[in-house]
């Protein structure tokens, strides 16, 4: 046999004859991707599995129920041979090779025509990998390129067939491992990234040189970026032909003005992608070890934005109403009116030793937790030092790990 390697070629097998010998787990496996191909597929064998069966009944293929005979391959494009009979294989195998099919033998790779590749898809990208005669290191070379793609670690900048536009993602809180695969794909595929204070910082250190940084510098009662202004850079960035990723800290759309960029881009007319995140109202109490609902303890969360003192006019909380609950309540945003949102929760009715955990950074390095109780919190935050970012959890689930 040559030791030349294989030549790597993709078949487009779109409405192309494809004969398949067999029906056990091998052509299960070999199936779907033929497929998706857009092969008109011919099946040849006497039984098979129920997962190719239902693909039969389904109309995805002809089953022919019989074993292999001469001339099965007439008007076939490619072959794929899999029985459990070697001499089948090997007949059907001559006659792919009399009628110059490409063929590709399950039972023995050496005398087929073709090898089938580890393949996978990502993206719009196939990814196919030969080593030979070392099928499982071809699976992990393949592996390792797909979850490189997928999770961002691997950079592949499109180069064409890419349309400018913005994605809004949801970068997690703070912990560049917990932005979603999606979201870390497309900020490696970015030319201009509109960042907040909140989001995954880490991640902008990996940008290539090109990509143009804008800092959102949404710091709480500070120095900001005016939202117009955020929704105006977004759309001249995307109008002038670039992809431009707007990294968010969480969820957009949980206390992230998600939903006015989006009005504010489709009014431009400018296509937007929403990448949904890892909120901080979940995460952050369960990296410091609190379950935000526990069987018996709490059967429901409320998330509420501490932004607005509960008696300032504005407020669209009906605090009555949460201080009645049993349940956890989460605020966002809120270690400066702690105190007042205390004190309105005890005067609606929750108790005043309703335990309290203060977690500041969360999933951070500078990560901490203050325990307290409504009656007390005001009074340990400022002891404390604490400062944003910061997740407040009120309820007996603080209690639930011992702490």
């Amino acid at each position: 046999m040559s030791e030349h390697p294989a030549y790597p070629v993709g078949l487009r097998l779109t409405g192309r004859r494809v004969l398949v010998l067999g029906g056990g787990t091998v052509v299960q496996r070999r199936l779907p991707a033929l497929l998706a191909a857009g092969a008109d597929i011919v099946l040849v064998a006497p039984e098979v599995t129920p997962a190719v069966q239902a693909m039969a009944e389904a109309g995805e293929l002809d089953w022919r129920r019989r074993g292999y005979r001469p001339g099965d391959l007439d008007g076939a494009w490619y072959a794929l041979l899999a029985t459990d009979d070697p001499a089948v294989n090997t007949a059907a195998s001559a006659e792919a090779e009399e009628r110059r099919v490409w063929c590709v033998r399950s039972d023995d790779a050496e005398a087929a025509t073709a090898w089938t590749p580890a393949t996978g898809r990502v993206d719009g990208v196939t990814v196919a990998v030969l080593t030979g005669r070392d099928p499982r290191r071809s699976a992990a070379v393949r592996d390792a390129v797909v979850g490189g793609l997928r999770d961002g670690t691997l950079t592949a900048p499109r180069h064409r067939g890419r349309s400018a536009g913005v994605a809004l993602v949801g970068g997690g809180p703070g912990d560049p491992d917990l932005i979603t695969v999606r979201g870390r794909r497309l900020l490696a595929e970015a030319d201009v990234v509109i960042a907040d204070r909140l989001g995954p910082r880490d991640l902008l250190d990996e940008l290539p040189p090109h990509v143009e940084v804008v800092d959102a510098a949404k710091i709480p009662y500070g120095r900001a970026m005016a939202q117009e202004a955020i929704n105006e850079a977004l759309v001249e960035h995307a109008r002038a032909g670039r992809f431009v990723v707007r990294l968010k800290g969480g969820d957009p759309y949980v206390f992230g003005r998600g939903g006015e960029e989006v009005a504010a881009l489709a009014a431009a007319g400018v296509a937007v992608t929403v990448v949904p995140g890892v909120t901080s109202a979940i995460s952050v109490p369960g990296a410091a070890g609190i379950p935000v609902t526990h069987r018996g303890v709490a059967h429901e969360f409320t998330v509420v934005s501490g932004h607005v003192a509960p008696d300032d006019p504005g407020s669209l909380v009906d605090w009555p109403a949460l201080a009645a609950l049993r349940g956890t309540l989460v605020l966002l945003m809120a270690v400066e009116r702690a105190g007042a949102i205390a004190d309105a929760l005890i005067r609606h009715g929750r108790p005043a030793g309703t335990p309290v955990a203060v977690v500041q950074e969360g999933t951070m390095a500078g990560q901490r937790r203050v325990d307290a109780t409504l009656e007390t919190v005001a009074a340990r935050i400022a002891d404390e030092g604490v400062r944003p970012p910061a997740v407040i959890v009120v309820g007996d689930v603080v209690r639930v790990a011992g702490a």
